[in-house]
């Protein structure tokens, strides 16, 4: 089933003009449960990985936060997303490369105590015999290890919402309190960049942006991939919620505790508080460096 994100309620552009030179395309990929196979664009599903391709381990420091210590010889890596080029419409891959893997080590790094990505750019047609993909390692957070789902990609247009730049907000803060008014929509929330797991357009940032800068040539990386813990969150459902999936909800009431649970917690992740792991790349750099960042509530 293909996933619709219903029209904005009001025209964003016509009453914010000086939005559209900040306008981005970002392709929602609304995971949903299902048992994709390795062939498949997935989260969290088995992944095209070359048989003659060591499996990818993180022996870097982790924190123990409940969890336990990973095997001696290293974690395994686990999959979080596989895009098909063809899934993933308007997202600049590489030149001789199709499909796109995302793994990252589901244990704790770092004083925020976030899972570690890692991403890796191929030719599906020349992967060749493909190696099983091996089980999340023991004593994994549970959280941070996504559930088998298949994707239904879906290109929309996003605005900056915590990146909107700070003389543009005061400009317009007037014209969004008087549509919050008027409709109850909050900009930030309602209108500007879509929630759950994407790749594109801006980052769902819950804190404040932090753009990494790239190590080799110092410009600032552009965003490849946002890994939310939901699908949407509060009542940003009434504008990010698919068409498909309305019937989670009963009029215009919030969902029901459970009955949203299908749709805004998919694939089973509870990244810190609600929070998300967001993934950086340099395209001008030769092997397009990677950079990432992790917030939460």
């Amino acid at each position: 089933m293909t996933r619709h994100t219903p029209p904005r309620p009001v025209d964003v552009e016509g009453l914010f003009p000086e939005l559209v030179p900040l306008r981005r395309e970002a392709v929602r990929l609304h995971p949903r449960a299902g048992d994709p196979s390795f062939r498949d664009s997935s989260v969290g599903g088995p992944l095209l990985w070359p048989a003659d391709a060591p499996w990818p381990v993180c022996a870097e420091e982790h924190e123990d936060m409940g969890y336990g210590a990973p095997p001696e010889d290293g974690a395994s890596l686990v999959p979080v997303v596989q895009v098909h080029r063809e899934d993933a419409p308007g997202v600049p891959f590489p030149e001789g490369r199709d499909l796109l893997q995302v793994l990252w080590c589901p244990f704790e790094h770092g004083e925020f105590a976030y899972p570690l990505p890692r991403v890796y750019w191929r030719a599906a047609d020349a992967v060749g015999p493909v190696r099983a993909t091996p089980p999340a390692p023991s004593g994994a957070p549970p959280d941070s290890v996504p559930d088998p789902c298949a994707v239904h990609p879906e290109r929309v247009t996003e605005y900056p919402g915590r990146d909107l730049p700070p003389e543009l907000f005061r400009a317009l803060r007037e014209r969004f309190d008087r549509l919050e008014a008027d409709t109850g929509l909050e900009y930030e929330y309602h209108l500007a960049e879509a929630p759950g797991i994407k790749l594109g357009g801006y980052p769902g940032w819950t804190q404040d942006p932090v753009w990494p800068d790239c190590a080799s040539c110092g410009q600032r990386m552009e965003h490849l991939l946002t890994v939310a813990s939901w699908e949407y969150g509060g009542d940003s459902w009434r504008t990010w919620l698919p068409a498909e999936d309305r019937a989670v909800v009963d009029g215009e009431e919030a969902p029901r505790p459970g009955r949203g649970r299908p749709v805004r917690e998919a694939a089973g992740l509870m990244l810190g508080d609600a929070g998300g792991v967001y993934v950086f790349e340099c395209r001008s750099c030769p092997g397009r460096p990677v950079g990432h960042w992790f917030d939460c509530s």
